[in-house]
């Protein structure tokens, strides 16, 4: 491999000579072999998005002259195109400010933007830190990067998931409605419902996740940029938080304002601990979703088999005609994952010490992991399982009329002693309900067939 020197203000070093980073990027590089997690790919077109902005603000305030802002926004507008990936290689497991990854983005576009300038036959030199960092500090561009891609991505990606399943879903509860089958409680029999009743649940889950989330991102639309190291705005012009929260607002097309606080801003995580918190809800609905689908297709012959699902692939590598409910399986090993990020997230959130948190980096990694799992999750199960649900009538119409518990339509005419008398005598000599109630005298044939009617008991009260 053929090198260059470097040089930053700890010296000399060697940089492969086909990358464009510089001598912080290369001695993150080989200091912190850690794992194999790199900084997420969204945060790098979201520093891009971000350092395109600065460029822009601060030659609107003059202190960025025209040449250098225009090869800084064209090396940018290449990072958001994918024309320099292979150029941000750093781990996750880095500084905890974020710094060297903060670096790295500076030295791409720098060396880019000046590869773009001699191209143009100019001989300003853009610098890392003097240019493409300037009115900014790696403690405020971070937190923002983190609210700023997290914002995107659940507006983008995760939102549009969960209307699709939900949609979906809806579309069953509708179409199913008629279909009246036994209720369950602590996996025991319980009253009836019908099958529609039973996925609007499922659909009120998706819905109230939407609204959820609608609002928590809110939360993290403050942004901490113009605070610059501790909060104090040292080396950032007066006024440029609100102009590059505006201008990230009109590049990103999504509203963004400067935090109020950026002291706070700096130091606490707290609004990525709640947004999370709301994914993580998100996670727990879905995982009483992806179990109950598999519960219901169990079987199919010895489970419950109430209901089909799509038969995707074999199930097994030694029974013949085996099919597993492996969508389910997949929705919930990303929620086991969505769960112990948000443990991973919240203390990471926990450390903030003084003006500043150095936990971000393995953050921002499990808080865009989170949200791109669930997004993908969600699409999976939605195309290769939920579309093609379909009840199972002749199953579903058996077990309605073998449970016992329907016994409790009788209570409101002859009270909960007796009709538990009743269901237990049926149970005793293996008759049917009727036939026990008939018995007793207590109840006619007519009103047995009025308050014992399914379609009465399943209509909402």
């Amino acid at each position: 491999m053929e090198y260059r020197i470097e040089k930053d203000s700890m010296g000399e070093i060697h940089v492969p000579k086909d990358k464009l980073w510089g001598a912080q990027t290369q001695r993150s590089f080989e200091n912190f072999r850690i794992g194999i997690e790199k900084i997420p790919y969204e945060l790098v077109g979201v520093f891009a998005t971000l350092k395109k902005a600065a460029a822009i603000v601060n030659h609107r305030l003059n202190i960025l002259d025209e040449e250098r802002t225009h090869a800084i926004v064209a090396a940018c507008d290449e990072v958001l195109a994918g024309k320099l990936d292979g150029n941000f290689p750093l781990s996750v497991w880095q500084t905890g400010s974020g710094t060297q990854f903060n670096m790295n983005v500076n030295e791409v576009i720098a060396h880019r933007a000046n590869q773009l300038l001699t191209e143009n036959g100019k001989t300003v030199v853009v610098h890392p830190n003097d240019h493409v960092n300037k009115s900014q500090s790696s403690n405020d561009i971070f937190p923002t990067a983190i609210h700023v891609a997290g914002v995107s991505l659940v507006i983008d990606k995760l939102l549009p998931a969960i209307a699709a399943l939900k949609q979906t879903l809806q579309q069953k509860s509708e179409e199913y409605n008629h279909i009246i089958k036994i209720g369950r409680t602590h996996l025991m029999d319980a009253t009836p419902l019908t099958f529609g009743q039973e996925i609007s649940g499922w659909v009120r889950m998706l819905e109230r996740n939407e609204e959820m989330l609608t609002i928590g991102i809110n939360f993290m639309r403050d942004l901490a940029m113009g605070g610059t190291a501790v909060g104090t705005g040292i080396n950032s012009p007066v006024g440029f938080g609100e102009l590059i929260a505006a201008e990230i607002t009109k590049l990103t097309e999504k509203q963004f304002h400067t935090a109020p606080n950026k002291f706070h801003a700096l130091t606490s995580k707290d609004e990525v601990v709640a947004v999370h918190g709301i994914i993580k809800a998100l996670a727990a609905d879905l995982m009483k979703i992806a179990n109950d689908v598999r519960w219901l297709a169990s079987g199919p012959r010895c489970g419950i088999g109430e209901i089909k699902i799509p038969e995707n692939e074999p199930g097994s590598s030694i029974m013949p005609a085996k099919v597993n409910p492996t969508q389910s399986e997949a929705l919930t090993m990303v929620v086991a994952q969505v769960f112990g990020n948000d443990t991973t997230i919240s203390f990471a959130a926990s450390q903030g010490n003084f003006q500043l948190n150095v936990f971000m980096p393995v953050l921002v990694y499990n808080l865009l992991q989170s949200i791109n799992l669930l997004a993908d999750g969600i699409h999976s199960f939605n195309e290769n399982c939920a579309i093609g649900i379909q009840p199972k009538e002749d199953v579903i119409d058996f077990y309605l009329h073998q449970s016992l518990i329907l016994i409790t339509g009788l209570v409101p005419l002859i009270g909960y002693d007796k009709a538990a008398q009743i269901a237990k005598r049926a149970a005793k000599e293996g008759i049917t309900l009727k036939e026990s109630a008939l018995a007793t005298g207590e109840v006619s044939a007519e009103q047995y067939d009025l308050y014992m009617n399914p379609a009465i008991l399943v209509k909402p009260r």
